[in-house]
């Protein structure tokens, strides 16, 4: 998993398309830029992120400047979506020490996120639950209260979700365990879900095993498409099962995603059913370079890739831990065009937070 790391962007009003590109970006300049950028926005040092086993503990002061820092920090919380998806949403917490604690805090029905909730989108965990983090080697252990048994059983796998992904966002934490009043769980309360060890990302989110015959001949990839409506829309990670045979993860990756979320599953894509690969795929220094036909072009008749299909590319790739920008060319060429008319001339890389703005 290509983890968010320290220098973060806060925002007030910024698109959840927003996509972060290096070098000179899609419209030249030397600094990094978004696609739409927000109205408004400022920026943490690489200090106000860093995580000490369990808190930040970066200092609030800032010498030479009349005001401190910002006082808050853009914090991915996994949520439910009206279709009943693990969504991650971006928003302006409380600066505070024991970050992972408070960021679990704004997962809890009528919590503190009351007031803060996307429209369609609800909390998680069960309204009075509270809970103790402790970070070690890693390795985040949550000790929660007796209220967190009183989940539906329906929202059960989606609990184990959200906060395996909402804890591992910090770069002190790669695995969860969960307790209930002190006693380690190995199966969920209420529908008795098995619990490893150790939770992960590679655990999945969003599952969706359909046309996956043989389970153990198979692999786990997490690819994006795209949820909500029309000026509202997000990403949406779901991780499919994909044959150990024949394609590599990365060709995998790009046969879903042209493959389309499917029938009756309230998602989208822009990526055309023709969409294909003319070159093996090239990696160098963290940077994969992709050949692309001329299906990459949906229906724009110039040479323009449409935002989403860059988006939905850079997310669903930049899961990998080898990959952390995405180059595009088509039939060997470079030189295309973002449809809001910047050239995409520089390797796109992963934006610091998902689905971030106002809802």
């Amino acid at each position: 998993m290509s983890k968010n790391r320290k220098t973060t962007l806060v925002t007030a009003s910024a698109l959840a398309t927003a996509v972060l590109l290096s070098g000179c970006g899609l419209f030249g300049g030397e600094e990094k830029k978004q696609i739409d950028p927000p109205q408004s926005a400022s920026y943490l040092e690489e200090s106000e992120m860093e995580m000490v086993e369990e808190s930040v503990g970066a200092d609030t002061e800032t010498e030479g400047t009349e005001e401190a820092v910002e006082t808050t920090v853009p914090t991915e919380l996994y949520l439910i979506d009206k279709n009943g998806y693990v969504v991650s949403q971006t928003m302006d917490l409380p600066k505070t020490e024991g970050v992972a604690k408070q960021a679990l805090e704004y997962l809890v029905v009528n919590g503190p996120i009351s007031q803060m909730l996307p429209n369609d989108f609800r909390a998680v965990l069960p309204a009075d639950t509270e809970m103790t983090v402790n970070i070690k080697d890693g390795t985040a252990t949550v000790d929660f209260s007796n209220e967190f048994a009183t989940y539906n059983e329906e929202d059960e796998q989606r609990i184990l979700e959200s906060v395996t992904w909402t804890l591992t966002q910090f770069d002190a934490i790669n695995k969860v365990k969960i307790q209930l009043n002190g006693k380690e769980l190995d199966s969920m309360p209420v529908g008795g879900t098995p619990i490893s060890d150790e939770l992960t990302r590679a655990d999945g989110i969003n599952l969706n095993t359909a046309g996956a015959v043989d389970i153990m001949n198979t692999s786990p990839i997490t690819v994006y498409y795209i949820g909500g409506e029309a000026e509202n829309y997000y990403y949406v990670p779901v991780t499919k099962r994909v044959s150990n045979d024949g394609a590599n993860v990365i060709e995998a990756t790009i046969k879903e995603l042209a493959a389309g979320p499917g029938h009756g599953t309230g998602l989208l894509s822009q990526f055309q059913t023709g969409v294909k690969l003319l070159e093996d795929p090239k990696i160098e220094d963290g940077k994969v370079t992709l050949d692309f036909n001329e299906s990459i072009y949906g229906s724009f008749e110039e040479k323009m890739v449409s935002e989403h299909v860059l988006n939905t590319l850079v997310l669903s790739l930049t899961e990998q831990k080898e990959i952390e920008s995405v180059a595009v060319t088509v039939n060997g060429e470079a030189g295309l065009k973002t449809e809001d008319g910047g050239d995409l001339t520089e390797p796109v890389t992963r934006p610091q937070k998902v689905n971030t703005g106002s809802f």
